[in-house]
């Protein structure tokens, strides 16, 4: 891993939702809570421009995806289904405008061709984005569906859902139409999902922080990590299918070897209590202990 320390690039005013590279890897495409997608040259730090919804400035969006081909840049909203953008002219266009709900996450086909997304009631939407027309409507899960995946062949969709009980993750064949494997074992929300590069593995990641490895082909779950406290917010491949990365509500970007689950390194920036040892303090809730340790504390039983 490179010594270099990491580049802050400043200029959102509110949360920052999605990030996401280009398919070249000379653009990093940011969505905020500010009603802004900005688009950085990482080289510079510069915002070389900046992206809004021009029919409604109020426009909350939500996690950005570049298509494989690199033309086009899509984002979810708030409220205002799937705006996307082309990206030479900037000009943009709406899918799924009729559904009008939270579109948390979205993915492109690997052939750049459909568009997946999914709703705050539970269903998986396919768009044809050389019109906007929409494909399938696929109707199995309850509750907010929080992250879609394609497969590398782009014959099967994963989405990831569930309540704080239950995880739901289920992958569908999109020639059917209809669900192949309704993977169960997170206890909590299914938050992020990826494939191997391969398309045997299916990673998912939750709302109790656990990771877990599934063998599509048998719907068996054949590896669980710990990998952050609170929920995993994101699931990246490498390009060259060797390392998965994971990312979490606890601040930390971890790196793993995808294939025997080994964690390799941990990135995170000094929270605001980091090293402070909390073990000898007394009167604390463990609802109190839980967030300083989330945010940097430890407890070391030695304290007590």
């Amino acid at each position: 891993m490179s010594s270099e320390m990491p580049r802050v690039l400043r200029g959102h005013r509110w949360t920052v939702y999605g990030v996401g590279w280009s398919p070249d890897g000379g653009l990093l495409a940011s969505s905020g809570w500010d009603n802004t997608i900005r688009l950085w040259d990482p080289s510079t730090r510069m915002c070389v421009y900046l992206l809004r919804d021009i029919d409604h400035p109020d426009t909350l969006f939500s996690g950005v995806a570049w298509s494989p081909d690199g033309r086009q840049l899509a984002s979810g909203t708030f409220l205002r289904g799937v705006l996307v953008w082309d990206g030479t002219t900037r000009t943009q266009r709406w899918m799924g405008r009729a559904q009008a709900t939270w579109v948390r996450r979205v993915a492109w086909s690997p052939d750049s061709v459909r568009l997946a997304g999914g709703d705050e009631d539970g269903n998986v939407y396919l768009w044809n984005t050389a019109d906007g027309s929409q494909i399938l409507q696929l109707q199995r899960h309850h509750g907010a569906v929080m992250s879609v995946a394609w497969s590398p062949d782009g014959t099967q969709l994963a989405s990831g859902c569930g309540s704080r009980d239950s995880g739901e993750l289920v992958v569908w064949d999109i020639r059917t139409g209809e669900p192949i494997r309704f993977l169960k074992g997170h206890s909590g929300v299914v938050s992020a999902v990826t494939w191997s590069s391969s398309g045997t593995l299916l990673i998912s990641g939750g709302s109790d922080g656990m990771l877990r490895w599934w063998d599509v082909s048998r719907g068996t779950c054949v590896r669980v990590r710990q990998a952050h406290q609170g929920m995993i917010q994101s699931l990246k491949v490498s390009p060259d299918g060797r390392w998965l990365t994971s990312c979490g509500d606890d601040g930390s970007i971890m790196r793993w070897d995808l294939q025997c689950g080994e964690s390799l390194h941990v990135l995170r920036r000094d929270r605001p209590y980091e090293r402070l040892n909390i073990g000898g303090v007394r009167g604390l809730t463990e609802a109190q202990k839980t967030t300083l340790r989330m945010l940097g504390a430890i407890e070391s039983a030695s304290a007590e």
